[in-house]
């Protein structure tokens, strides 16, 4: 299964997916200089992870390549809550697995609900309520 795939770090752009240091991150600037009368444009990307929220920067030279994280999204039924974590199923695979609730959805998820989840890296996330029966 393919996780990343390359592209030309002049490529990038806001709003677009990348992953710096093994974590996948969503780009929030991107600043691309001029080239100079001997050197190469050079690329300042700002993001922000998607699992940790940190805030990340790299430079690097324009011509160079970047990994971009091949995001999966999936929609589950949540199945049981317990704390912070919720039971879930998928709704195409009908696998079962426990996910940890993010900061943003506490109190809000409950069971039968369903959630749009996104895997990314091998690691899941769910990003979205859908609807609560």
């Amino acid at each position: 299964m393919v996780d990343t795939k390359i592209v030309g770090a002049n490529q990038i752009q806001k709003g677009s997916f990348i992953l710096m240091g093994g974590i996948a991150c969503k780009v929030v600037d991107v600043e691309i200089s001029k080239p100079g009368k001997h050197g190469h444009s050079k690329v300042r990307i700002s993001a922000v992870g998607l699992v940790d929220e940190k805030k990340r920067i790299e430079v690097m030279p324009g011509h160079d390549n970047v990994e971009v994280p091949v995001i999966e999204k999936r929609n589950a039924q949540v199945l049981s809550v317990q704390g912070d974590i919720a039971n879930v199923m998928d709704s195409e695979s009908y696998e079962t697995f426990d996910m940890k609730i993010p900061e943003e959805f506490k109190g809000q998820i409950k069971d039968g609900m369903s959630v749009l989840y996104w895997t990314i890296m091998n690691e899941r996330v769910i990003k979205q309520i859908k609807s609560s029966d």
